[in-house]
């Protein structure tokens, strides 16, 4: 069983939500639009991202992971290989390849809609749609889109353990990894 059904509504990104995640991160979110995905605990598991950040910057990852015990088991299957099959799968299943080219029109869709960078047009995230560069973002997307969008995603989703079962969510807890991707590419 997966931890998402029908996607969600983004939700507001409040005060609380900027202190867990400045807790779980180091320092303060940039350039946050919403909530994409919350766990089953409330706590924010996927941010939604302006296209340019604050600064100026550009950010094309538009649905961010953040969850720490999400990010962790993440980091695990990235860590075990996962992306280099995934991205051999593409090379030789042309059915595959055609929704994961889907997919990486949605997300570009999805990030027009939150505003035009030309920086970063035509380019998606997570190395869509030629190859698989991040799962993290793959699955950021399938939270935030629901299933059946995003098909590299839902099926990374599908190999983890039922991190969203675990309480409390929160980098502190005991066994809760932190997120192994670059913090400074992070919003």
């Amino acid at each position: 069983m997966t931890p998402f059904g029908e996607p969600a509504s983004p939700t507001p990104f409040t005060r609380a939500d900027a202190e867990a995640f400045a807790g779980e991160m180091g320092r303060p979110a940039r350039g946050v639009l919403a909530v994409a995905y919350r766990c089953d605990h409330g706590i924010p598991a996927v941010l939604q991202t302006a296209p340019r950040l604050p600064d100026g910057t550009p950010f094309p990852t538009s649905f961010y992971a953040t969850c720490p015990r999400l990010t962790g088991a993440l980091s695990t299957l990235e860590s075990q290989g996962v992306m280099r099959e995934m991205t051999e799968r593409l090379e030789v299943d042309p059915e595959l390849r055609e929704r994961y080219t889907a997919a990486h029109l949605d997300y570009l869709e999805r990030r027009s809609q939150l505003g035009h960078v030309p920086e970063v047009a035509g380019v998606s995230a997570g190395g869509m749609p030629a190859r698989v560069k991040c799962l993290h973002v793959l699955v950021a997307h399938s939270l935030a889109a629901g299933p059946g969008v995003n098909p590299l995603g839902d099926e990374a989703l599908e190999m983890l353990d039922p991190w969203w079962q675990r309480h409390p969510c929160s980098a502190d807890a005991p066994d809760a990894p932190h997120d192994a991707t670059d913090a400074g590419s992070a919003p």
